[in-house]
């Protein structure tokens, strides 16, 4: 038993202390590419929090892990099969619901650690602060963070390199050979403002992607993944520290 694992303590565990960080590991459940499962997300977000976690809490930082939430926004994928949706506005409400929870009970540093890339929860956050004023609400998008790109070739979008590379290290037995994936090449917008990152519109992704992929797999490697997820876990972990010992009545310098 993993105290800082919700799913896995128990209440005599529990009841005598109170974490200062909870962490709500989020993915999502859609196709990825031929060769991954539809979990990936799951598998990397629950993975990726409670390694942090467990890291954190050695170096004595209270931290408690929820449930990872399966599914997420996949709004531009209604025609592939099974790829879940949940609306932004049904995002909220979870979120609202669970941190009026942590709120109530006097637990104040709220973590969305997240793994899928149609998720966004600063919108979510900006409302959310509002009604909880006294609350410190973030989110993590690990697939952000700098510092991991020399690790590869094609860093693509999704089901590619560097989301294969982790799960050939975290899950191998549940990718398929190398040679059954899709080469994940994607067709980009005609409006040249679209691809500059200045303006956005959301992607009809099968009209993308033929495999559901955006990125090439073919480089990935168990070793790539496993650099991949120590120096995530590192630098979350890190994160973690910082933010339990924080005073939330003196966050600025």
């Amino acid at each position: 038993m993993r105290s800082y694992i919700l799913e896995e303590t128990n209440w005599k565990a529990q009841k005598d202390q109170r974490p200062e960080v909870v962490v709500l590991p989020w993915g999502a459940t859609e196709a990825h590419n031929y060769h991954m499962p539809y979990g990936t997300d799951n598998y990397i977000a629950s993975r990726l929090a409670e390694s942090c976690a467990g890291v954190a809490s050695e170096q004595g930082a209270k931290v408690v892990v929820l449930p990872t939430i399966s599914f997420g926004v996949n709004t531009g994928q209604p025609d592939i099969l099974l790829d879940m949706n949940l609306n932004p506005g049904t995002q909220f409400m979870i979120l609202k619901d669970l941190i009026t929870v942590l709120n109530r009970q006097n637990i104040k540093k709220f973590v969305i650690l997240n793994t899928h890339g149609g998720n966004d929860f600063k919108q979510h956050i900006r409302e959310l602060n509002l009604l909880f004023p006294d609350m410190l609400l973030t989110q993590c998008n690990w697939f952000k963070m700098p510092g991991f790109n020399h690790l590869f070739e094609d860093l693509g979008e999704h089901a590619g390199e560097v989301e294969t590379s982790l799960m050939m290290y975290l899950h191998p037995d549940l990718v398929m050979p190398l040679d059954t994936a899709g080469k994940g090449k994607a067709k980009k917008f005609r409006v040249k403002a679209l691809n500059q990152g200045w303006c956005w519109a959301e992607r009809e992704w099968s009209k993308v992607t033929a495999d559901t992929g955006i990125g090439n797999p073919a480089k990935a490697t168990p070793e790539k993944g496993e650099i991949l997820f120590q120096f995530l876990t590192e630098k979350i972990s890190d994160f973690l520290v910082e933010l339990a010992e924080a005073d939330l009545q003196d966050m600025y310098e």
